[in-house]
């Protein structure tokens, strides 16, 4: 078939590369524009480096981007991870229309922080959706989705990298291959369902030591590795990583102080929480790097009977 693909980041380049990779002509790739200083957009590295036809509009709404769609010819567009917002105008013009990739299950966690928030919600499951875009924030008609399992430890990065990325990439061939063949359903999204969650972002990895054990341990799941789920220690920004929790469901047996530091270890630490500790393997201090939680405790003189949060 012959596409064009709108997207950017290492997702868009291996949406790119897995179209070519099996045949399929690429006429034509929108990336959004860089951001001044910073380093090239991985899909556009690509597009460029295989000689592919390069797009960077600053707005998909303009005549230019619509005129430069028209001329491609195509018989479907592909947004694979897009932030502009792309009008039906748009993506209306290739033959079959356009597909686009969100991680979630629609019509739930709609927004741009989609993998973020149902692992710090304590989700058990969450997954992909292919859907048609509208002028509405990812509520258009469903075409695939693919479910997987979130477990206890999970992050999200093991989520995303290991899983909603390469599943990701499968999915959109494969509903690429329905609409263009004509086999395709569509499933208007159920409203009654919908949620909405903004970005996850440094005030929503603030932790408070006063939370439930769970709740804490699911946020910090949930920015692990970005943003970053974040205390203080005497008033500066600590982020913490790699969280194990441990409960304790006999009332008052939970050792130390609410946000205490009380035990430090060959390889982590233990903070105290309601319900129980979270443990975690690696910390950044607010003005250096990510770290092992003992060496980091060791050399900033941290010992057991630290409070965090103040």
């Amino acid at each position: 078939m012959k596409i064009a693909i709108i997207g950017q980041q290492d997702f868009g380049k291996a949406v790119l590369e897995a179209f070519l990779a099996r045949g399929d002509t690429v006429a034509g790739v929108f990336v959004a524009p860089e951001k001044e200083g910073a380093k090239p957009d991985p899909m556009k590295t690509a597009a460029q480096e295989k000689g592919l036809k390069l797009f960077q509009f600053p707005s998909l709404k303009s005549p230019e981007a619509a005129q430069a769609m028209k001329d491609l010819g195509v018989d479907i567009g592909i947004m694979a991870f897009v932030l502009q917002f792309a009008p039906q105008e748009f993506v209306n013009i290739p033959e079959h229309g356009t597909i686009q990739y969100h991680p979630s299950l629609l019509p739930k966690y709609r927004g741009p922080s989609s993998i973020n928030w149902p692992i710090a919600r304590g989700e058990k499951k969450t997954g992909l959706t292919i859907f048609r875009p509208t002028d509405g924030l990812d509520e258009g008609p469903m075409i695939l989705q693919k479910e997987t399992e979130v477990s206890e430890n999970d992050t999200l990065g093991t989520v995303y990298f290991d899983r909603l990325f390469p599943m990701g990439v499968k999915a959109m061939l494969e509903a690429a291959d329905l609409v263009v063949a004509g086999k395709h359903r569509e499933l208007v999204q159920d409203e009654s369902q919908a949620s909405y969650e903004g970005w996850f972002r440094a005030n929503e990895a603030k932790l408070n030591w006063n939370n439930h054990v769970d709740a804490i341990h699911d946020t910090i799941r949930g920015a692990d590795p970005a943003p970053g789920a974040w205390t203080t220690i005497g008033g500066k920004k600590l982020q913490l990583f790699g969280s194990k929790k441990h409960r304790v469901r006999t009332f008052g047996a939970v050792k130390g102080k609410i946000g205490e530091i009380t035990d430090v270890g060959p390889e982590s630490i233990r903070i105290t929480a309601q319900g129980g500790q979270i443990e975690v393997s690696k910390v950044k201090p607010e003005e250096g790097k990510k770290v092992a939680a003992a060496e980091w405790a060791k050399s900033a003189g941290v010992a057991a009977g630290t409070i965090l949060g103040s």
